[in-house]
């Protein structure tokens, strides 16, 4: 690798030096360089990373019709990568006010547009993007993600539906067609989820599994599934947290075997692991599934934590009572500081 970054710097430096006096020779023969060789100066300087540099000559370079596109396109870049996604966007954009069907530019506004969270614009560039290179795999990939997170699951299912060859060899768009399935409580997620996995881990996609084994009463299966996302789980792990497996794991084991203990216990465990969702447990004594025997148990949890809450938040407004005070007593004591 080192080898091959050094040839490379050699060639582009190669490439800057031979510009450099081709330019030269032209200004002393009294021609003009031409936008070509504006834009060839600015990518050598693109590819060394001196974006300054580069900047300078792309834009020299966008003067001149021949080369106007390619250095809007890489000025967009340059923005890019230097987090300027405001700018980007007027340099991508820039372009397709000229040419509504560039692809490049299509990509790069919708990338561009996920990044500073304009996830409903980046959606219509997808689409359109896509009526024009249907068969990319990868921008259908990235135009079901925003509609996931758009949580428009069905378009997303249906996208991802379009390219089942790419399905079978990326394991990324295998688990985001099981998620959009699964967001959707489709009995078709059982399969999806079991295949993916079947040859990959992840504590998330194996709750997801169980949360949709669940819903459609397949608690023998939910069960063994939330139990195995626990083992794959550790206690600094988010989305989902060790607790709220642990919580699901307790509500299922409360539905499905009403005459065992085994249900309540999971949920202390829940509780003394930090679960603290409240209207979660009081959606779960509502549940017409749990036995009423539970019931004053569940109470009795939810009280504890109400009244640790209340504790915490007399604690936390003392506490600023106390800031207040402080500062009142300073500010009289010592009124020139407050100057």
């Amino acid at each position: 690798m080192k080898i091959l970054t050094k040839k490379l710097l050699i060639f582009l430096s190669f490439i800057l030096i031979c510009l450099f006096f081709t330019n030269v020779i032209c200004s002393c023969a009294g021609m003009a360089a031409s936008a070509e060789e504006y834009y060839s100066i600015g990518m050598a300087y693109f590819e060394l990373g001196k974006f300054d540099e580069a900047e300078k000559w792309l834009n020299r370079a966008r003067q001149a019709d021949k080369t106007y596109v390619a250095s809007q396109y890489n000025l967009g870049r340059l923005a890019f990568e230097q987090n300027r996604f405001e700018e980007a966007i007027k340099h991508f954009e820039g372009i397709l006010k000229r040419d509504p069907d560039n692809v490049l530019a299509l990509r790069a506004c919708a990338y561009t547009r996920i990044k500073m969270g304009n996830i409903e614009i980046a959606r219509k560039h997808y689409a359109r993007l896509l009526l024009l290179v249907p068969e990319s795999a990868d921008d259908g990939y990235n135009h079901a993600l925003v509609l996931f997170a758009m949580e428009m699951y069905g378009e997303a299912e249906e996208v991802l539906a379009k390219y089942p060859f790419a399905m079978h060899e990326n394991k990324d768009i295998q688990l985001l067609f099981a998620r959009s399935q699964g967001k959707q409580n489709k009995v078709e997620a059982i399969e999806s989820f079991s295949n993916w996995l079947s040859i990959n881990t992840s504590h998330k996609a194996r709750y997801e599994y169980a949360l949709v084994l669940e819903f459609h009463e397949m608690y023998a299966r939910a069960i063994e599934e939330f139990r195995q996302a626990l083992k794959e789980t550790t206690s600094d792990s988010n989305d989902p947290k060790q607790n709220e497996i642990q919580f699901a794991l307790a509500k299922v084991l409360l539905i499905a075997d009403s005459d065992s203990n085994e249900g309540i216990i999971e949920m202390q465990k829940a509780v003394d692991q930090g679960f603290k969702n409240i209207s979660a447990l009081e959606e779960l004594i509502r549940n017409p599934l749990i036995s009423n025997v539970y019931t004053p148990v569940l109470q009795n949890i939810i009280d504890n934590l109400n009244k640790t809450q209340a504790s915490q938040n007399q604690t936390t407004e003392q506490n600023n009572a106390n800031e207040i005070e402080n500062i009142e007593y300073n500010l009289e004591t010592y009124p020139e500081s407050g100057t």
